[in-house]
């Protein structure tokens, strides 16, 4: 898993003093479960695919000066919706962790966003196309973080049910406090070449295959993770009924 790319100018453009902002998109997923026969980012939602819903969202922040989005192997039809958007399509890979990197490793090769700055971005945010109603003041929420000197920060909501920790044979272990838990949402921030940093060193550790999300491969590393304020509405379709869900809400605020 080559991290190697970008890391240079990405760390130079630290000293700049104000933040660049590439922002990837992931919406490589399969979509099985929701039972469409489709790729999870090409499911329509009011007529809209998820991922023309998730680029809408971006391009309202007014963040993004790289766009780069991770698409299936072959997918010809999101392909064709990130070109529209200015963004650059790149493959995904077969897991997240794979995906992110190869986005990453891509993002001195998008074309700046129109109206954007040119310079080469220092600070990224990891967004999963599966939450594209993630409203504009969570990624906002996100960028102010990374602008006043954090190194990797993520929107999170309380957790409201009750976790229990089981051992391997089901039972019961533990009951974590709910006030220490908090449930992780999307976009995550990070400066560019700690991010890049992090993957590399994890890649050569072995460790990269079992991250589940960018912050867990911060905490990894040993980097501080803030957490800012997320979003009800930054929910992640994932299910049918999440999609259900997602059409109510459109329908409701629409009606």
């Amino acid at each position: 898993m080559e991290t190697n790319t970008f890391l240079t100018t990405a760390n130079d453009s630290v000293a700049s003093g104000q933040r660049v902002f590439a922002v990837v998109v992931v919406a490589a997923g399969s979509g099985s479960r929701l039972g469409y026969g489709l790729p999870k980012a090409q499911v329509p939602v009011a007529g809209k695919e998820l991922l023309r819903w998730a680029l809408e969202g971006v391009k309202a922040t007014g963040l993004a000066s790289r766009l780069i989005v991770t698409v299936p192997a072959g997918d010809t039809a999101l392909t064709a919706i990130a070109e529209e958007f200015g963004a650059l399509a790149v493959t995904g890979g077969a897991t997240r962790a794979e995906s992110v990197v190869a986005a990453l490793n891509a993002i001195n090769r998008a074309p700046a966003q129109g109206g954007m700055s040119d310079s080469d971005p220092d600070a990224v945010l990891v967004h999963d196309c599966a939450r594209c109603f993630t409203p504009v003041e969570a990624f906002h929420a996100v960028a102010q973080a990374l602008e006043s000197g954090e190194k990797a920060v993520i929107p999170v909501v309380p957790v409201v049910d009750t976790v229990k920790s089981v051992d391997s044979d089901e039972y019961v272990s533990g009951t974590p406090a709910r006030s220490q838990l908090r449930a992780v949402q999307t976009p995550q921030g990070f400066d560019l070449y700690t991010l890049l940093a992090a993957y590399a060193k994890a890649s050569q550790q072995g460790l990269a295959e079992s991250i589940t999300d960018d912050a867990m491969l911060a905490e990894t590393m040993g980097i501080p993770v803030l957490c800012v304020a997320g979003s009800e509405d930054s929910f992640k379709i994932t299910t049918r009924l999440d999609l259900a869900l997602a059409r109510a809400l459109y329908e409701k605020e629409n009606s």
